[in-house]
């Protein structure tokens, strides 16, 4: 028999059962052998995987997600145990007032679920005699005959969705909202909020101050949806504008003093301890849940109000009882997101009081909260400055401040998110500088990218006098040094006069020497478009990163490359204006600016030119002329430290008073280009603001409103 086909075997390769056989036990046999070379090939693998991974580094350095909020993902856990709707009602009935026997009522976590399930049950079981009293009814048609002979005045049972307390009419000051009882709620009156007050203040009466932290939960919820079986029956009414007002303030006013009074604590006591020591104390037993109420309720109400004074009123007086948020965690973490969230988003005063409130809660509960409070407020600063207006630049700058400022409380801490956050960075960067990906450089020529930077370089220049933070230094130079290499082309030179910038910074807060001259001449080096040329529209540097393409062939932009230049090589020589080195320092940088001075045609830009490399020669001839006198060493380190120190501080040198010159007019030339955009800004930022919903309600509070939904 010849031999088979080409396609006659490959079928019989396929479908002949001897050959598949075959092929099973071939390899059965190689797993086998295989399975003894494991442990030894193990390693080899291991250095493949290695290599593999450095091949495939080329094309993309990081797999993770690069986001730069990303980095505290897991620190970003919500404690919400608290956050109920019905936001804690407190019965006012006599019989149940909180008392230090009463202990199931005082549990800190879980009392509301118990409390809710145990109503429940009873409500259930009230229905279910109720169905029988109706079965009984039907049977028997002489009891019911004999039941209404009896007690003519006796009512249904009420069902489980309308069952409440007895209402209480005259003692408390409190009026039925429906004669007839079919509606339950009841009404707040301006009387009753009086005797309230005065029964609290004169008897320190625990009914009263129950009943008035009622009606100011009431308050605070007014205008949204109950979500409760006990909230949509026991909510309050309020009669008026006036009572809603006189409530509202005179809780916020008074309440923090009221509770202190009780328990005996002074007003300027704000520790921890304090409260923490009264924990087993039965007043303490007794004003638990009226003061977590209150808590909660200005909680709800800073979370739901919109206007900006009745918001700063609200976060001022919360403030003073911010030691009371100790025995109460999962509300203390209700307060930090809701004071970042009012920090980040709010403008001015609103903006301020809420950085005071996170603050005091970083500096009270130090080693709870401070790197929560750090987390959240950085995630909110990445998050509110992907883009930049120039009537947003002043808040961005504020929230970078104060963010600052709060990190500066405990730099260790600090310092090590600071760590993290950089490296992230430098991950970023390198992914750009290999990869060249358009999504890589694109994070990186980014607002919330530059604004980062910014964050750090701040930090590192506001600390690094007082602390240890040279690790930070160094990593912060090489990645912004990357960021300049990355984007050389004249459309980022925003991005490089602020790359610049930070590094003149980071040099005048450590005093290590940073060079950037080359950096900044090659700015003189760009070449587009002839001199001369048209003005080009109004652009502001300090809202771009990047400029676009019609404005590099205007007379703008080459006067912005000279004017940048110029100033960023003005700060950096009037830092080493005084120092041993600076002839060597300056005399490149001169020798380059002559030669553009020699090329350019434009008189206006030659004269900025002339007059710097003038000034700069000067300062040049004193320093060699009081080096040549000199008698000590080179290696005499102390000795060059102190050479001109007395004539830096009288600050008359010319270069001194050049430079003062110098930074007067740009800072002059910034607002004025600035002032001109935000005009129009604003102009766009008030088309795009909307009226407030037609479903709100505003009620004045001393000349402030309160907003609530109808």
């Amino acid at each position: 028999m010849g031999k088979l086909g080409k396609k006659a075997r490959k079928f019989a390769k396929k479908n002949l059962q001897s050959v598949l056989k075959r092929k099973r036990k071939v390899k059965s046999f190689f797993k086998k052998k295989s399975s003894k070379r494991d442990e030894r090939d193990a390693a080899e693998s291991e250095e493949d995987t290695m290599e593999l991974s450095n091949r495939r580094n080329q094309e993309s350095i990081d797999t993770e997600d690069t986001s730069l909020d990303a980095i505290f993902r897991e620190d970003d856990s919500d404690m919400d145990g608290d956050d109920s709707g019905s936001d804690g009602y407190l019965s006012e009935d006599p019989s149940s007032t909180p008392t230090a026997e009463n202990e199931s009522y005082l549990e800190e976590n879980g009392a509301g679920v118990e409390l809710s399930a145990q109503n429940q049950e009873i409500l259930l079981e009230l229905e279910n005699k109720r169905k029988k009293l109706e079965r009984l009814k039907a049977k028997d048609p002489e009891f019911l005959r004999f039941l209404e002979s009896n007690d003519k005045g006796l009512k249904p049972f009420k069902n489980k969705d309308a069952y409440s307390d007895d209402d209480e009419t005259s003692d408390d000051g409190m009026e039925s909202a429906d004669d007839e009882g079919a509606n339950n709620n009841k009404m707040l009156t301006s009387s009753a909020v009086s005797s309230w007050c005065h029964l609290v203040k004169e008897q320190h009466s625990v009914p009263a101050l129950i009943s008035l932290l009622n009606g100011y939960r009431a308050v605070c919820h007014y205008g949204t949806e109950s979500t409760g079986v006990l909230d949509a029956v026991l909510r309050h009414k309020i009669q008026d504008s006036e009572t809603f007002c006189k409530i509202l303030t005179i809780l916020l006013r008074e309440a923090d003093n009221i509770f202190r009074g009780m328990l005996g604590i002074s007003s300027s006591n704000c520790k921890k301890g304090t409260i923490l020591e009264l924990k087993n104390t039965s007043k303490w037993k007794t004003l638990r849940p009226l003061i977590k109420s209150y808590l909660r309720s200005t909680l709800f109400m800073l979370n739901q109000a919109t206007d900006s004074d009745i918001l700063v009123f609200s976060l001022t007086r919360l403030r003073a009882s911010i030691v009371f948020f100790v025995a109460f965690p999962s509300l203390l973490h209700r307060l930090i997101k809701i004071g970042v969230h009012l920090w980040a988003t709010g403008k001015g005063t609103l903006s301020s009081q809420s950085f005071l409130i996170l603050q005091d809660v970083a500096s009270v509960f130090s080693s709870d909260c401070f790197d929560t409070c750090v987390i959240k407020m950085y995630k909110a600063f990445i998050g509110n400055c992907n883009f930049v207006e120039p009537v947003l630049l002043k808040h961005i700058q504020f929230l970078r401040n104060s963010f600052i400022e709060l990190c500066s409380q405990d730099i260790q801490k600090s310092s090590s998110k600071a760590m993290i956050s950089i490296q992230k960075l430098a991950r970023i960067l390198q992914s750009g500088l290999q990869t060249k990906k358009k999504e890589s450089v694109k994070k990186i020529c980014s607002w919330q990218y530059t604004n980062c930077m910014d964050l750090w370089v701040t930090y590192i220049s506001h600390n690094i006098r007082d602390f240890d933070l040279q690790p930070l230094l160094y990593i912060t130079i090489q990645i912004i040094n990357g960021v300049a290499v990355l984007f050389p082309g004249p459309r980022y030179l925003p991005l490089r006069c602020k790359c610049i910038e930070w590094l003149n910074h980071l040099s005048a807060a450590s005093g290590i020497f940073i060079p950037i001259s080359s950096l900044v001449l090659d700015i003189l080096e760009y070449k587009i478009g002839k001199e001369g040329g048209k003005p080009g529209k109004d652009f502001s540097f300090s809202s771009a990163v990047k400029l676009p393409k019609y404005w590099l062939k205007s007379q703008n932009f080459q006067e912005e490359c000279v004017f940048s230049a110029i100033e960023l090589l003005t700060v950096h020589f009037s830092q080493w204006s005084y120092h041993i080195s600076f002839p060597e320092l300056a005399t490149i940088p001169v020798i380059r600016l002559r030669k553009f001075h020699a090329k350019s045609n434009t008189e206006s830009l030659q004269r900025v030119v002339k007059r710097f490399i003038d000034l700069v020669e000067q300062n040049i001839e004193f320093v060699q002329k009081k080096r040549d006198d000199v008698a000590f060493s080179p290696i005499d380190q102390q000795s060059v430290d102190a050479f001109l120190q007395l004539e830096k501080c009288s600050s008359n040198a010319p270069y001194t008073q050049y430079y003062k010159n110098v930074m007067e007019k740009a800072a002059s030339r910034s607002l004025m280009m600035n002032g001109k955009i935000s005009f129009l800004a604003q102009k766009k930022l008030k088309r795009k603001r909307g009226q407030l919903p037609s479903n709100k309600v505003e009620v004045s509070v001393n000349g402030a409103k309160v907003d609530g939904k109808k």
